[in-house]
């Protein structure tokens, strides 16, 4: 059983994290609400501008004095090694303190988000002493090469909807790679990853290597950003946000970026797939998981016409099985919305997309709940143009569209017809067509006959045109954490 009581989960009053431990926030004080019932879940010391200022320094002179960036490559394996295996044996406390604030289920946290994250540590670990420079042709009387060399300080905001893996991502090819990292993470999910630091320095990183700021954007990010000792910035969230921090990077720098941004993710089912139920399984999930609360959630569905009727009868099915509840409870199969903002946002679009004239399948409003909190019935809507708001803006919702093709060249056309460029799914039992289908969409990552991303941390993510640009996870990710100099020796 893994079911807890969310009023017996304590919390410790410091969230901010320098030089290897908890600090109080000398900003004014935030209530965080848990999505599941509405309720405060605690008050986050928020840091001020010049506590930004401070925890940077920090982070800069444990960068300089601290020997993480010298040290042995293996020796730094070793210690995030450590790290992971922390992460995995601290399960009781770690997971219910990331379920009970966020909108991820205790289930599937202790099913794959702590072991995620954990093994993120690992394969990240790896690289430590097995990527760096290279000796380069020249003429015989010299010697050319590149080095790999650390940024310094590496600023890294992560987004609220999987706290601990998105904050993984960011922080684990940049400590590998030698540099300091301050993290910022969601107001709204602010609280498991200070554990997760707390297990850093219990592993052996040396502090201040790994350090938090809490607040929101204005406040503490766009300082962050900002910050002259701060040499690149990895980020994840809205396009809007992402131009934004894009922007204070080049007036501040120039300085390097990663962000992974918005996206809306076509599905495409051909009627040659060779197990429609098992395609209409999988474009279900790749839309409900974490409630559609997911940056590549496929929430466009285009299916060929031959098929459309048997397609939207089996998601509808699947979508009205869904247990809708707390994250707390055992048999929630769908958790909340992150707030009540979100789920209006959401419950918005949808009302315009009917008084527009779409047709709602299932869903089209708040689930009723066993629980006062934030809540959204999985949604199927047809009978878009595809013009329409609920066609090409992220809703980050429970919410599909459905459209349907006569035609491979229409698929296409629809698919890329879309400001984003996240990610794509195609189900064909033609593998000619799902390697024209792979050079043809306009996405990041093409996934075929399945969706969603597997635990192979080589394979990159990142998106195309308004979804970001850089790469989170793979060699890239590694890599893009390292700047690079050259040297040219006369013999």
């Amino acid at each position: 059983m893994s079911a807890f009581d969310p009023d017996r989960i304590a919390l410790n009053l410091a969230n901010n994290f320098s030089d290897g431990v908890r600090v109080a926030g000398s900003g004014p004080g935030m209530p965080v609400l848990r999505p599941s019932d509405g309720r405060i879940h605690g008050e986050l010391d928020c840091a001020s501008a010049d506590q930004v200022d401070a925890i940077v320094g920090n982070a800069r002179s444990a960068f300089r004095r601290s020997g993480w960036a010298q040290a042995d490559p293996r020796a730094r394996m070793k210690v995030m090694r450590r790290w992971a295996d922390l992460i995995e044996a601290d399960a009781p406390l770690l997971a219910p303190l990331e379920a009970v604030g966020s909108t991820r289920t205790i289930g599937e946290i202790l099913a794959w988000d702590l072991s995620y994250t954990a093994e993120c540590l690992r394969f990240f670990a790896e690289f430590a002493d097995k990527e760096g420079g290279a000796v380069l042709p020249t003429t015989p009387d010299k010697i050319g090469m590149t080095i790999s060399e650390p940024y310094g300080v590496v600023a890294a905001i992560a987004p609220w909807n999987l706290p601990l893996v998105m904050a993984a991502w960011k922080i684990a090819p940049a400590i590998a790679a030698g540099n300091s990292v301050v993290l910022k993470p969601s107001e709204m999910t602010p609280f498991s990853v200070v554990r997760l630091a707390e297990l850093a320095i219990e592993a052996g990183l040396p502090k201040g290597v790994f350090n938090i700021v809490q607040g929101d954007g204005a406040t503490v990010g766009d300082p962050l950003c900002r910050h002259p000792a701060i040499s690149k910035v990895s980020f994840t969230g809205s396009t809007r946000t992402g131009i934004a921090i894009m922007t204070a990077c080049a007036q501040t720098g120039p300085k390097p970026v990663t962000l992974e941004l918005g996206g809306k993710s076509p599905q495409i089912i051909f009627a040659d797939a060779k197990d429609i139920a098992q395609s209409a399984s999988i474009v279900a999930r790749a839309i409900a998981l974490n409630a559609g609360q997911v940056c590549v959630a496929g929430s466009r569905l285009l299916v060929q016409d031959r098929v459309m009727d048997e397609v939207i009868e089996r998601i509808t099915k699947s979508f009205e099985a869904h247990r809708i509840g707390p994250t707390w409870a055992d048999d929630t199969t769908m958790g909340p919305i992150i707030s009540e903002k979100q789920l209006a946002q959401i419950d918005g679009i949808v009302g315009r997309a009917i008084s527009g004239g779409a047709t709602v399948l299932t869903g089209g409003r708040r689930a009723p709940a066993p629980q006062e909190g934030s809540y959204y019935l999985p949604t199927v809507l047809t009978g878009l143009a595809q013009d329409s708001e609920a066609v090409q803006d992220e809703i980050f919702g429970p919410v599909l569209t459905v459209q349907s093709f006569s035609d491979e060249e229409e698929a296409y056309a629809l698919a890329n017809d879309s400001r984003y460029g996240l990610a794509a799914g195609v189900h064909t039992g033609d593998l000619n067509r799902a390697l024209r289908a792979t050079r043809a969409l306009e996405a990041g990552t093409v996934w075929v006959n399945r969706y969603g991303r597997s635990n192979d941390f080589m394979l990159p993510t990142g998106g195309f045109k308004q979804s970001g640009i850089g790469k989170d996870l793979g060699r890239e990710a590694y890599v893009a954490n390292l700047k690079s100099k050259t040297a040219l020796i006369q013999l």
